[in-house]
């Protein structure tokens, strides 16, 4: 088992080997991983039970669960990704924009691979793949760090990984993942300057705050999604109740799923009983206002100032009535994580004001909060979704992974 040190010193000497690869290269190299994985996925779904298992004998919640859980249609969805991220255009070498100076220097900034990028991230096997192909096709190593309940699974995919490489001829030291999952370890990942030059935290609140707090190497913060759906007083109700059905339930563990839900109060009486119907088919705890406890009836649970700001990961929603878009946009902006949030309404008007005041990373009008997800933005995999403003924000994708350099053309010039 190899290190921690000796992990960054293998990234930081592969990087220099992936910067130079062409474009086909790597496309092919990714597209190799992409049938491995299909052709192991018998031994991946072994792993994964392992994991599994331990996590029902460690009482761990159903959500969570979900995020877990491989199966083979999720495996050919991980695959497809892999096969999208090599169809898209590579960043790395595009010139950005060129100008000749009055001296007659050609002064341009063009794309350049980040170098090594890690990952730190939870039971989320899947992220293995997708950070590893998308740091992989952008130019750079990567560094993994699963949490330990995806230990088997991740450990499985990445070897998976590692061997399609090795088929391509390529150093399999572009992709690392770490086989200590200790706290301390990742601790010291964090602080791995000169080795790491951008880490990228994927998880929870606690992670994503313990790396803020911890590290000193650059960090791309991705965030938690306290996400809501607001249906205005031009709602279309049959669309407003599929919208929200869709936001909630599809799937709870991720966190483009909507948390909370927003009424105007001129429709609440004709929506709240309809969408309570629909979300009682998936046994949705309500957290309501007094207000909705009075439409809903007494099996509603009052709705508390913690409600509003939780992001539940599992069949709860707190839901308030409004009484106009002014305090639906306040309340947003108060209890929301920057994400994504959503208003179902036919008015025009409305929906602007919506899009230009509601501060989050992704701003819907009339569409689930679940698209969310660099795969339906046609970016392939994602690495995380940003909901910070420096450098990236929402959906990360192949672009947001590498950095920028330079480039100046002379001819003898010299500064006086």
């Amino acid at each position: 088992m190899r290190n921690l040190i000796e992990i960054a010193e293998d990234a930081k000497n592969a990087k220099r080997e992936v910067a130079k690869l062409d474009t086909s290269m790597k496309n092919n190299a990714i597209n190799k991983i992409a049938d491995a994985l299909l052709a192991k996925t018998d031994e991946i779904l072994a792993a994964n039970q392992k994991d599994l298992d331990l996590a029902r004998e460690n009482g761990m919640n159903e959500g969570l669960i979900d995020r877990l859980t491989l199966t083979a249609k999720r495996i050919e969805g991980i695959a497809e990704g892999c096969r999208q991220v090599a169809a898209l255009a590579d960043p790395v070498g595009e010139l950005l924009w060129q100008k000749i100076r009055p001296n007659g220097l050609k002064i341009g900034l063009k794309r350049v691979a980040m170098g090594v990028i890690g990952m730190i991230y939870e039971a989320r096997p899947n992220v293995t793949v997708d950070a590893a192909v998308l740091c992989f096709k952008a130019g750079s190593a990567c560094i993994l760090r699963s949490g330990k309940e995806a230990f088997h699974s991740s450990m499985c995919l990445t070897n998976v990984m590692r061997e399609a490489l090795k088929e391509c001829n390529i150093t399999p030291n572009a992709i690392n993942i770490l086989e200590d999952t200790s706290r301390q370890t990742a601790t010291e990942m964090m602080r791995l300057n000169g080795y790491i030059d951008v880490l990228i935290p994927r998880g929870g609140a606690g992670l994503i705050k313990s790396v803020v707090q911890n590290a000193t190497v650059p960090v791309i913060e991705t965030g938690t999604g306290n996400c809501h759906v607001y249906i205005d007083s031009q709602a279309d109700m049959n669309m407003a109740v599929n919208i929200l059905v869709n936001s909630k339930c599809q799937r709870i563990s991720v966190c483009n799923a909507a948390e909370s839900l927003l009424v105007h109060e001129s429709v609440a009486k004709d929506f709240l009983p309809l969408a309570a119907k629909e979300l009682a088919k998936s046994n949705v705890i309500i957290h309501g206002c007094s207000k909705t406890k009075e439409i809903l009836g007494d099996n509603i649970i009052l709705a508390t100032e913690d409600d509003y700001a939780t992001e539940y990961l599992n069949y709860e929603i707190s839901v308030k009535i409004v009484s106009s878009l002014d305090e639906a946009i306040d309340h947003i902006n108060k209890y929301n994580t920057g994400h994504s949030e959503c208003i179902v309404t036919d008015s025009y008007a409305a929906s602007q004001r919506f899009l230009d005041e509601v501060d989050a990373a992704a701003v819907y009008v009339n569409a689930s909060t679940r698209f969310t997800d660099g795969f339906e933005f046609g970016f392939g995999a994602e690495i995380g979704i940003s909901t910070q403003k420096l450098h990236a924000r929402g959906p990360m994708g192949l672009e947001v992974l590498t950095s920028q350099k330079y480039v100046i053309l002379g001819n003898g010039q010299v500064r006086v």
